[in-house]
């Protein structure tokens, strides 16, 4: 399967980015690109985005990058710096790429910044994935 053809059908079965309003704006070997709208239901109790929305999309982004490299990857570690918070109506772009890789771990790094700034980092993640020996 071509990395394309991963992440698509990664995709179509990934209902919880599905109703987060995840979109696939580039897609490559080790890498992906997603964008995603805070919306009110997004919102906490400061009337600023939860964590875990940008928590559940740089983690999507982290699944679909290394899984597009052919093998089946599921994440072991993850870690997690809030920078700017979010409000309503912004729009982020996570962006994760494959730092290092070994026969059996993937590390990769994943920004997420503002879609009409990206100067302006909102979230740093790093996420540690293990290679199933199961290929796509």
């Amino acid at each position: 399967m071509q990395h394309s053809e991963i992440v698509n059908t990664m995709m179509a079965n990934d209902f919880f980015s599905q109703w987060l309003g995840i979109k696939i704006l580039e897609q490559s070997e080790g890498a992906c690109k997603l964008s995603l709208i805070i919306r009110k239901e997004m919102l906490n109790g400061f009337g600023i985005a939860h964590g875990g929305i940008t928590y559940s999309l740089a983690d999507s982004a982290l699944a679909f990058a290394s899984n597009s490299k052919g093998r089946k990857s599921v994440s072991i570690e993850t870690s997690i710096s809030h920078i700017i918070s979010l409000k309503e109506n912004d729009g982020i772009i996570a962006q994760a790429v494959c730092e290092t890789e070994t026969e059996k771990l993937g590390h990769y790094k994943i920004n997420v910044f503002l879609e009409n700034d990206p100067s302006k980092i909102v979230v740093l993640f790093k996420g540690i994935v293990y290679k199933t020996s199961k290929n796509w």
